[in-house]
C-alpha cells in the first residue's frame, strides 16, 4: 500500500510542476508584454492572479478565504504570513486582489522558466548582504510611491516541518513603519499538510486563509519596530495553535 503511495506522491509533485509551467507557457507573450515596463505591473499581476488559481485548482486545492477587514483597493499594505509551502506564493496571490510586489530569496531565481519572471517582477534579496537588504528598502519604497503593495514572508524562509511558526525578521515591519503603511496579517492554515517541501508529502484537499484586522502603523517610529513584530508574530501564533488544537 505504501508503495502505491508513494508513486502517487512522485506523479502529483510531478503534476505540480508541469501546472506551474503550462499557463506560463501559453501567456508568455502576454505576460513579456506585461513586464516590460515598471507601470505596467498591475496587468502582469493579474496574470499572476490567473496563474496562481490554476495551479491551485488544479491540484485539487478547495481554497477559502475569511476576511476580517477587506484592503482598500486604492491604497498601500504591508501583507505578511507564514511560511510553510511552496505553493504560499499561489494563495497569496489568490487570497490579495490589491496588485503587490514580492519580497523574498533571490535563490528562487535559479528556477526555470518560473525564475524569469521571479526575478524581473519581485525585489530579490540576499539576507546575507547588508547592501542587498539596504538596496530592498530602496526598491520596496519606489514600488509603493507607485501606488503598489508589498508582500513578505517575515520568518525569511520555511522553517522544519515540526516548527509551527519561527522568529520574524524586522525588515517588514520597519519598512512598513518608515513607510506609514498598515500591515495585513494573513495565516496560512494548511499548505503545510497540502504540499510542503518534504518530496514524499501532499494531497488534494481544503486550504484555508484568514486575513485578519489590520495593524496600523501611523504615528509609529523605528522604535516600535520589535514591539509590532511581536504583536502580529503573536496573533498568527496563537491562531495557528488553537486552529491545531481544534483539530487535534
Amino acid at each position: 500500500m505504501k508503495f502505491f503511495k508513494y508513486i502517487f506522491l512522485v506523479f502529483y509533485r510531478i503534476w505540480f510542476y508541469i501546472l506551474v509551467a503550462l499557463p506560463i507557457l501559453f501567456l508568455l507573450p502576454f505576460l513579456l508584454i506585461s513586464i516590460s515596463r515598471e507601470q505596467w505591473y498591475p496587468y502582469f499581476f493579474k496574470l499572476a492572479r490567473f496563474w496562481a488559481k490554476f495551479i491551485l485548482i488544479g491540484m485539487g486545492f478547495n481554497y477559502k478565504i475569511k476576511r476580517e477587514e477587506i484592503p482598500n483597493p486604492k491604497a498601500s499594505y504591508m501583507f505578511v504570513a507564514n511560511h510553510t509551502s511552496m505553493t504560499d506564493i499561489m494563495l497569496m496571490l489568490t487570497a490579495v486582489k490589491n496588485p503587490f510586489v514580492f519580497v523574498g530569496k533571490k535563490e528562487l531565481a535559479k528556477i526555470p522558466l518560473f525564475g524569469f519572471f521571479y526575478k524581473r517582477t519581485c525585489i530579490l534579496v540576499d539576507r546575507s548582504s547588508a547592501k542587498s537588504r539596504q538596496a530592498v528598502f530602496l526598491r520596496a519604497q519606489r514600488r509603493l510611491q507607485q501606488g503598489l503593495s508589498i508582500c513578505i514572508f517575515p520568518e525569511g524562509g520555511v522553517p522544519d516541518e515540526s516548527v509551527v511558526l519561527d522568529s520574524f525578521k524586522d525588515g517588514a515591519f520597519r519598512m512598513a513603519i518608515n513607510q506609514q503603511i498598515p500591515i495585513v496579517p494573513m495565516t496560512f492554515y494548511d499548505n503545510k499538510k497540502r504540499f510542503s517541501f518534504s518530496f514524499f508529502s501532499g494531497s488534494p484537499g481544503k486550504m484555508r486563509v484568514k486575513i485578519h484586522n489590520f495593524f496600523s502603523t501611523s504615528g509609529l517610529t523605528i522604535d516600535d519596530t520589535k514591539d509590532l513584530n511581536h504583536k502580529v508574530r503573536t496573533l498568527l501564533l496563537e491562531d495557528l495553535s488553537k486552529d491545531q488544537k481544534l483539530l487535534n
